[in-house]
């Protein structure tokens, strides 16, 4: 058994490597950024490394880094995590030319996978059913413009070494494919230094099957069945859950045989997952699942699979690179109730999920569910990383009780000042459809507004928040009781608020208020209730027709020059923060006044980059 292990990442995934290395007796080593400093993480481990600045491409992504940390610390193998470098096939061979353990699949078998084109190639020849679409080495705009015509539309544009929603677009009409395309290639040549694309066209029901199979170095494959990973926002999972909900036991076995397949193909030695997208048109069925894809590593949705079968796959990992063969066959594994798993991000679906940042100054996830996390009360959430903090995993004898469990823990949670999406995932969780079981890669786009949380707690819980501020004038993190009378002026996240909270207390004059703060837990959101004073009140708002980076960042691409005419809605510069793009667009129809952004700068939140001056009426 390996002695000593480094895990090659950060956040939620290094803690979860420490915790069961630990538990197997493996001596922990975390390398960490100037950024990650003082994260959880590094305190886990049972020794650091620090593999130099902030920016992931000056740390986490130079493997030369990383396998000098290794030998420094005396560590035997090393565990990429996901992202970053886990799928990177010349890291892996690097790691194994250094001496080390590589906990993860052949260099070979990535490469095989690892190019969405050719891997579809390889799936074809092993009997593996592939979706309709375009694979060649003709790169050009015109000829990919021309095989999309042909395939027809709505179609996707996707990354050749893509994969976690990077460089994806779905075009629906021909006149949007090369915008689209070169947003894709400009993205996916950011993420993966690589900018070929397939074409594949569009299932209008689809369905993210994705099956989760596992090999060691004497032959053996099995799989720990499928999970159903539907509920997607821009192409990235959001909620995932296994088994699949309406997946009969004929279907699951042709899906779960053809992954197993795909992976004997590339002779596949570790944890992986094959993904496949289904039309669910009809339900699901053996004849409408398509292979998409494998993802030669562990993927952030494992602890639903973990739960329905009592198994630990970083366990797995961790004896197969030891040589060891898997630690059961396929008839000694089944599945047992039902997980749901949701993904909790630093960012605010009040302001199209821009990523939020800043000192977690409270951080109280609800109860009864697992929670894989890297951050803590007191943790920084910086600019420079994916913006997943934590994952919510519930598990129960059935998918309702799971759901139940999981939404109610999310309810719960406490999290300020930075914003997080869980009121989204709670609305998510009790959307009809959901709970229905009747979901598609598409509800989250359909429904749109109908999934947004409330903008304000409700009138009860305001009421018994300024109870206990003006009743006790102490910071507290506040849940939803009872809803006790009482009266005043208060300030909710900076805006003015009248709450009727007792005719008793109704003579109180705000200023006299103790000047402390109350938040108010409601649906998985935080607010922040103050006392109201009639003085420093800031009045926040950017000047008309400014366009303010809402982030750090680094700008990517200027749209427009200064003196031209724009209309509203129209794309002026791209901000890249947090591994994603953003588009700031023209507030209204006017006139570039004033130009700041230059591609290839860095900004602050709140710089000013266009000024538009409205058009004349």
């Amino acid at each position: 058994m390996i002695a000593s292990l480094l895990i090659a990442n950060r956040g939620e995934i290094a803690c979860r490597i420490i915790r069961t290395a630990r538990s197997m007796g493996i001596h922990t080593v975390a390398v960490y950024s100037d950024a990650d400093a003082q994260s959880l993480h590094v305190r886990e481990a049972d020794d650091a490394v620090n593999i130099g600045p902030a920016a992931a491409r000056e740390s986490y992504l130079v493997g030369e880094r990383i396998i000098a940390a290794a030998k420094a610390s005396g560590a035997e193998a090393i565990h990429p995590g996901y992202g970053f470098l886990s799928e990177n096939a010349d890291f892996a061979q690097d790691v194994a030319d250094a001496g080390l353990v590589w906990v993860g699949p052949k260099p070979d078998s990535i490469r095989a996978m690892g190019l969405k084109d050719a891997a579809k190639a390889r799936m074809i020849d092993a009997g593996v059913p592939v979706t309709p679409g375009y694979l060649g080495e003709d790169q050009t705009p015109e000829r990919l413009k021309a095989e999309a015509d042909a395939i027809g539309y709505p179609v996707l544009i996707k990354a050749v070494a893509g994969g976690g929603g990077k460089g994806m677009r779905q075009v629906e009409a021909g006149d949007q494919f090369l915008d689209a395309l070169q947003s894709c290639r400009r993205e996916a040549a950011s993420s993966f230094g690589d900018d070929r694309v397939l074409i594949e066209k569009y299932i209008a029901s689809p369905r993210h099957i994705e099956v989760q199979v596992f090999g060691d170095a004497h032959g053996n494959v099995v799989h720990l069945f499928e999970r159903d990973c539907s509920l997607q926002r821009r192409h990235q999972k959001v909620i995932e859950e296994a088994p699949a909900p309406g997946m009969d036991a004929a279907t699951r076995a042709s899906v779960c045989e053809a992954a197993v397949r795909a992976a004997k193909a590339v002779d596949y030695v570790g944890a992986g997952t094959i993904e496949f997208i289904a039309d669910a048109s009809e339900g699901l069925r053996a004849d409408r699942i398509w292979f998409m894809e494998m993802n030669t590593r562990l993927q952030v949705e494992h602890p639903v699979t973990e739960a329905i079968t009592g198994q630990d796959l970083v366990e797995w990992q961790l004896r197969v690179a030891s040589g060891e063969p898997l630690p059961l066959t396929q008839d000694q594994l089944a599945i047992d109730g039902h997980a749901i798993e949701a993904r909790l991000y630093a960012e605010d679906p009040a302001k199209g999920f821009l990523p939020s940042i800043g000192t977690l100054e409270a951080f109280e996830l609800g109860e009864g569910v697992r929670v894989d996390t890297g951050v803590e009360q007191g943790s920084v959430i910086s600019p420079y990383y994916d913006p997943m903090i934590a994952k919510l995993i519930a598990h129960g004898p059935t998918r309702e009780a799971a759901r139940e469990a999981l939404a109610d823990a999310l309810d719960d949670s406490v999290v300020w000042p930075v914003r997080t999406n869980a009121g989204f995932l709670v609305e998510a969780l009790d959307h009809p459809a959901f709970v229905a079981g009747d979901v598609d890669t598409g509800l989250i786009a359909r429904e749109g507004e109908g999934l947004m949380p409330a903008a304000h707690p409700s009138d009860d819980a305001l009421a018994e928040a300024a109870a206990v501020l003006v009743g006790e004038g102490a910071f507290a993190g506040f849940r939803l009781n009872a809803a006790p009378r009482v009266a005043g002026r208060f300030l909710l996240d900076g805006e003015t608020i009248e709450i009727d909270f007792a005719e008793a207390l109704a003579d109180i004059a705000a200023p006299e208020v103790t000047l402390e703060s109350v938040l108010i837990s409601e649906g998985g959101q935080t607010w922040l209730l103050t006392p109201w004073r009639a003085t420093g009140v800031a009045q926040g708002g950017a000047a008309d027709g400014a366009v303010l980076s809402p982030m750090p960042g680094r700008i990517i691409a200027v749209d427009v020059a200064a003196g031209q005419q724009v209309a509203k809605g129209q794309k002026l510069v791209t901000l890249e923060a947090m591994k994603m793009e953003h588009s700031l667009v023209a507030p209204f129809d006017g006139t570039v006044a004033e130009l700041r952004a230059e591609a290839g700068g860095q900004v602050t939140e709140g710089t000013l980059l266009v000024s538009v001056e409205r058009a004349e009426s």
